[in-house]
């Protein structure tokens, strides 16, 4: 399949408090990877410095065999390729939900309004939200504005969708209806990093579960290992504090 991402010998460091260490993962084309882990555990902070939101202290960030941490790498041009979807939405209060998946696509990819339009329709459907188009986020539940958040990302046509736990600001009953559109976009053979709390999602959907744990890896492997069968005394720990 060929690795999209590869994270090696990654660190971060918020003044003397140092987050992630020695992190080295990758991700492949078309795979699902859900990190899980305690709060804390360094899970959105490794998203971040994936995305370059933040900026790692060392290591390297491997895109497409290229290392992305190079000074002569255009970083705007790396994050058109990764699509976000945030905990707290980041939708545009200004904008419809229809403008919210075009304005990215006309000002960064240069496409046409008629070409954005089109794309941002396809997968306005793709989340079920078609019917509200018009609707502005303050018309809207936070279900949906997730599902807009997730159309958006989906409108720039990125190598791979990062999610930060895209379920924790919303109300139980309207997270089933994100977690449900997520599981849909898999179908689409979508490459997706995923830091969720939701461990039925993970156990369902996920080709490789990464268990985060005080800024490390402690443990990865398939859903069927981490879940039934895991090898670190810390991962039996955390799945039974969140499992029962």
């Amino acid at each position: 399949m060929g690795k999209i991402i590869e994270v090696q010998h990654l660190n971060k460091c918020f003044g003397d408090n140092e987050v992630l260490k020695d992190i080295n993962f990758s991700v492949e084309k078309g795979e699902v990877v859900c990190i899980i882990g305690s709060s804390g555990s360094g899970k959105s902070t490794l998203l971040r410095c994936i995305n370059l939101l933040e900026k790692p202290t060392g290591g390297n960030i491997i895109y497409k065999g290229e290392n992305i941490l190079d000074h002569k790498h255009d970083v705007y041009q790396y994050r058109q390729k990764l699509g976000m979807v945030f905990q707290q939405f980041n939708l545009f209060n200004n904008h419809n939900a229809l403008s919210n998946c075009m304005v990215g696509q006309i000002k960064l990819l240069k496409r046409s309004k008629e070409e954005a339009e089109k794309i941002a329709m396809k997968y306005l459907r793709v989340v079920g939200m078609e019917q509200f188009i018009n609707a502005r986020p303050r018309q809207l539940s936070g279900g949906q504005k997730q599902r807009v958040a997730i159309a958006r990302a989906l409108s720039m046509e990125p190598d791979v969708m990062l999610f930060d736990e895209p379920t924790s600001a919303l109300d139980p009953e309207m997270v089933g209806e994100v977690l449900r559109v997520m599981k849909e976009l898999t179908s689409l053979g979508l490459t997706m990093l995923v830091v969720t709390h939701e461990m039925g999602f993970a156990k369902e959907v996920a080709n490789r579960v990464v268990f985060m744990d005080k800024g490390v890896i402690a443990e990865e492997g398939p859903p069927e290992q981490i879940f039934n069968n895991p090898k670190q005394e810390r991962t039996r720990e955390f799945l039974r504090r969140t499992l029962n």
